[in-house]
């Protein structure tokens, strides 16, 4: 299973999400694989110094002699987790694969060398519909959007649901929307609740129930290269984010 986290609106918490679902299912004793696709490389920052690499995501997927098994760590404080990192020079591969026949594959063909390695593989994507995003769609078998609790929530997100349907027609038919989880909520106000009401009518039964709720512990972890089950095993972020990985596990 291939999850993709998508959601071309920045601060929706796609990174947070990654982070701690990668971590979750690694804590129930998954192989998985956190793939960081965005050029701010703040998944991988998470779980490394960036600066130290030799090579990255962008390098398996221009190099040809360069694969993922070949730039993967595995996580120091982590069991089953490991990370396939990335750099700012994946900002560049839009230049680099423009007019490639395969450029829309490249993921998927990496991800093919090593698919039997890993029970699960969770995407990390950026805020963007470009290139990297559709690589992920391409290669993934589920897309999971996570959607913060505020007024413009639904903004674009017809744009979203458009290319997935897009990527469905013939260059991944198998691809299927997971589900939408709302972040950043805060259930003490009417907003979110009525906010929460209109997600769900868009999503309808495709809107998990957990709730994802605003954390000083989630900011936190990041900068002690932590996900939140080891950095604050008792918060509520880590409860939430339990929760979201058993409602995954139960829907697929």
């Amino acid at each position: 299973m291939i999850i993709a986290i998508t959601n071309q609106k920045g601060g929706v918490g796609k990174t947070t999400t990654a982070i701690n679902l990668s971590a979750a299912l690694a804590s129930k004793g998954f192989k998985t694989l956190l793939i960081d696709l965005d050029p701010q490389a703040n998944s991988s920052m998470s779980f490394m110094e960036v600066h130290e690499l030799e090579a990255a995501m962008y390098e398996a997927l221009t190099e040809p002699d360069i694969h993922i098994a070949d730039i993967m760590h595995e996580s120091s404080n982590t069991p089953n987790l490991f990370v396939a990192p990335s750099t700012i020079a994946l900002a560049k591969i839009e230049a680099k694969l423009l007019g490639e026949l395969d450029s829309h594959f490249r993921l998927k063909d990496e991800i093919d060398l090593i698919r039997e390695q890993f029970d699960y593989m969770v995407i990390d994507t950026p805020p963007t519909l470009g290139i990297i995003t559709v690589n992920a769609l391409v290669a993934a078998s589920h897309v999971l959007i996570p959607i913060q609790s505020s007024y413009f929530a639904l903004e674009g997100t017809d744009d979203l649901l458009e290319t997935v349907d897009k990527i469905k027609v013939r260059a991944n038919p198998d691809l299927q929307i997971l589900g939408a989880v709302i972040t950043l909520y805060d259930k003490r106000t009417v907003l979110a609740r009525d906010i929460r009401d209109q997600i769900a009518d868009v999503f309808g039964d495709r809107l998990f129930e957990t709730t994802i709720s605003k954390s000083v512990r989630l900011e936190e972890s990041p900068a002690y290269k932590e996900a939140i089950f080891s950095f604050a095993p008792q918060s509520s972020g880590a409860y939430e984010y339990y929760k979201l990985s058993e409602e995954i596990l139960g829907r697929v």
